[in-house]
């Protein structure tokens, strides 16, 4: 049966849920209070940045992640695989990537850095996070099939290996159950359904939490790769979680529900409204099947010269501090002001249509 909440040592984690991108250790120009104020729940932060900057022992000096940012509640750590992997895809100058793990050189820098299964998992569990991920082997999903299988065998061995981490780690520190933090792997395989099937089918047998969907999730002309997404969640039993890494554009999340997954993250909503690219529901909550059918999603751009004496809000159907207090007349004078006080409330817009998205099908989900 399929889950509708997620237990964590920071509490209950209510499903479908969106985790904005706190890359670095912070949603740009938002504070924690903020966060929770537009119904913000977990965030996202990354290994790869948050290594390099403040760096492992500041992090640990400051108290841990929770501590060091002020947010209370679910931190998800990705592994950075994805951010390496991209680093030495632009040019293999910056690194390489091996059996043992990742080398890497991030740009502008001297210092090697070396992300080994191991290592990833102890940044992690220092970081004090509650769900840590497993370093992956990624691939570009037009990738033919020998290298996707390569990917796979790395990644299933890469899995053990962090799992066998993560267990001697937490025998050590002797943590009752209450206080574990949750591990998940990534199933890679590109477009291949049978090596979808062949990860996962090992990922079960290590035995992990819950799972995330590996590699790029779009075509190439940006539409979801529904049939791979769908069937992967299709191989993993309905009661574990799956994560539906940088899966984000609104429309693309409600799909990805439909296909069974439950958790989401992207820096899309936060950099399309620092873009002064807006979020609107085209239909109110009371609307059949909440507001979620036919052309429900629609955007609002701030520099539309349209706006210029609009006294409406950006959305009638918005309950954030922009919608709540401001026009969309004035949203357009600070934009083109360029004042910092645009991006905190469009920011605070994105994220807000995102908490009520998720919550629009959570109640459609318990109606059904």
């Amino acid at each position: 049966m399929r889950a509708r909440q997620f237990d964590l040592r920071s509490g209950s984690l209510s499903l479908p849920a969106f985790l904005p991108d706190a890359t670095w250790g912070v949603v740009r120009t938002l504070d924690a209070a903020d966060l929770e104020k537009v119904g913000v729940d977990a965030l996202v932060m990354n290994t790869f940045h948050l290594s390099q900057k403040p760096g492992s022992t500041t992090i640990q000096a400051l108290g841990g992640l929770h501590q060091m940012t002020g947010w209370r509640k679910t931190i998800t750590t990705d592994s950075g695989g994805f951010q390496a992997y991209s680093l030495i895809r632009q040019n293999p100058k910056f690194g390489q990537l091996h059996d043992k793990g990742i080398t890497f050189y991030p740009e502008g820098s001297q210092r090697k850095y070396q992300f080994t299964p191991e290592k990833v998992i102890q940044l992690q569990l220092g970081f004090g996070s509650d769900i840590v991920i497993c370093l992956d082997d990624c691939t570009h999903v037009d990738e033919g099939f020998e290298a996707q299988r390569e990917a796979v065998e790395r990644t299933i061995a890469w899995a053990h290996q962090s799992k066998k981490e993560y267990d001697r780690i937490l025998t050590q520190k002797k943590l009752p159950p209450s206080e574990r933090p949750l591990i998940f792997a990534v199933i890679q395989g590109g477009g291949y359904k049978e090596l979808r099937l062949r990860c996962a089918e090992a990922l079960l047998e290590i035995g992990f939490d819950g799972f995330g969907f590996g590699g790029w999730p779009l075509d190439k002309d940006n539409r979801l790769l529904a049939d791979i997404i769908g069937y992967t969640r299709e191989v993993i039993p309905a009661e574990f979680p799956m994560h539906a890494l940088g899966i984000g554009h609104p429309v693309n999340v409600l799909a990805a529900w439909e296909l069974g997954y439950d958790m989401f993250d992207s820096a899309m909503p936060t950099r399309d409204a620092r873009h002064g690219r807006l979020y609107k529901f085209n239909y109110s909550e009371d609307a059949s099947r909440y507001g979620l059918d036919g052309d429900w999603f629609s955007f609002a751009y701030a520099d539309n010269e349209r706006n210029i004496r609009s006294a409406a809000p950006v959305s009638e159907f918005c309950d954030c501090p922009l919608c709540s207090r401001y026009s969309l007349g004035y949203l357009h004078h600070l934009f083109k002001q360029g004042d910092p006080l645009f991006m905190r409330l469009a920011t605070l817009h994105n994220l807000r249509f995102m908490t009520q998205l998720t919550g629009r099908i959570r109640k459609r989900a318990q109606d059904a």
